[in-house]
């Protein structure tokens, strides 16, 4: 295929002739992706063995309902021979164009887009930067916050891409094992959350540590907090309370909670340790999924019998014949 070629077709799965309807950026991107898929002869299922993930993962990649990662199209990008096409428009492409975050939270979002580096500790809940799309979804719905629902989530997952580039700031998290063991969604949604953090815990630039939950003497604040260190010097320490969000530029504050922070990173498992716990919780959702759906098997042919022994009880009886005595 010539250039010219290329960027005819481009164009056309861009939808930008005159007069034709804009489309959001992870719809482009996703029709783009399955035109190289399409042109390597590659089915889905061969692009998701390639990529590591499964074919659903490929499938809302091209129907533009997921916003891959960095690696997962620079994988893409080599499997499918694309010349360094696709990672230059997922470079190029402003994903989140028109995202609105509450107001109440506008200000942090406005800290993320900035920092060179965020220390985070959260209990129960993973933190917004680290959590899956479905996993954002669980969330949203488990606290009645259905309206608008894709807005949110694409609100949140706006924060992260940043981070999820290698180059990217620097983030550090201390999670207490409870994220990983309070039940969000269902199964597959825990599973995957724990992948995602598999995942970014091996990018140069994001560290993931757990507090274990059966270790004595760890000092686990109250509410989650974050350090922000700002490209001026600046440091910032935001919480958020059930009365709103909180922020602190006080070096007293800022000090006091750098020590809390230290102390927790210390005594929190190393990232290596850390990485096994979060993959025996996710073999642990896996084997949990896998259960349920044996249940539902053994209950469905449970059920099958039931019916087939009433049907049989309900046949009607002929009675046959008597043979004549000899």
């Amino acid at each position: 295929m010539t250039k010219a070629t290329h960027a005819a077709r481009v164009k056309r799965l861009r939808n930008v002739e005159a007069g034709a309807p804009a489309r959001p950026a992870p719809e482009v991107f996703g029709r783009i992706l399955a035109h190289y898929r399409e042109r390597a002869g590659k089915k889905q299922e061969e692009l998701a063995a390639a990529l590591n993930v499964s074919r659903s993962h490929i499938s809302r990649f091209e129907s533009g309902n997921r916003v891959p990662d960095r690696r997962h199209v620079e994988d893409a990008d080599g499997f499918l021979a694309a010349d360094g096409a696709l990672v230059k428009l997922w470079e190029e492409t402003d994903w989140y164009a028109e995202v609105e975050h509450p107001d109440w939270f506008e200000r942090r979002a406005r800290m993320d887009a900035e920092a060179v580096a965020i220390y985070d500790y959260h209990a129960l809940v993973v933190p917004g930067l680290l959590q899956s799309e479905d996993y954002v979804r669980a969330v949203h719905v488990l606290h009645g916050d259905q309206g608008e629902l894709e807005k949110r989530v694409a609100a949140r997952v706006s924060r992260q891409l940043r981070f999820r580039n290698p180059d990217g700031p620097t983030l550090v998290a201390v999670l207490d094992e409870s994220c990983l063991r309070t039940a969000v969604g269902n199964d597959e949604i825990m599973r995957d959350q724990c992948e995602r953090l598999l995942e970014l815990g091996a990018q140069p630039n994001i560290s993931v540590h757990i507090a274990p939950a059966r270790q004595y003497g760890i000092a686990r604040p109250f509410l989650p907090m974050s350090l922000l260190a700002m490209p001026d010097g600046h440091r910032w320490v935001y919480s958020e309370t059930l009365k709103g969000a909180y922020f602190s530029d006080d070096p007293q504050v800022v000090a006091r909670h750098s020590r809390t922070y230290d102390g927790l990173r210390a005594d929190a498992m190393s990232a290596r340790d850390s990485a096994a716990l979060i993959r025996e919780a996710m073999e642990g959702y896996d084997r949990d999924d896998h259960a349920r759906g044996k249940d539902h098997l053994l209950g469905e042919e449970q059920l099958q019998q039931r019916q087939r022994r009433r049907l049989r009880g309900n046949r009607v009886r002929v009675p046959r014949p008597r043979r004549p005595r000899a």
